[in-house]
């Protein structure tokens, strides 16, 4: 079972002990690990500090998705307009 409140993209890059993650669902949620399983652990307790702050500071967390997905990508490249 994923213990996790929100979807996790795990996105790997050209070296190979370095990963970017995020949630789509969760603003202004980003890390970096040095495996797959290290972004996930470190996720699962990133999310419940970053939800804990966005409370302290009045905002409202949006709500748990009660089914998430972690998907792992390639690093998707950014386009310069």
């Amino acid at each position: 079972m994923i213990e996790l409140e929100y979807t996790l993209i795990i996105e790997a890059t050209d070296e190979p002990d370095y990963f970017g993650f995020y949630s789509p669902e969760l603003e202004g949620f980003t890390g970096i690990g040095h495996s797959v399983e290290d972004c996930i652990y470190k996720a699962k307790w990133g999310m419940k500090e970053h939800i804990r702050l966005l409370k302290e500071h009045g905002l409202t967390p949006p709500l748990r998705n009660q089914n998430p997905k972690i998907i792992i990508q390639n690093e998707q490249e950014m386009l310069v307009v």
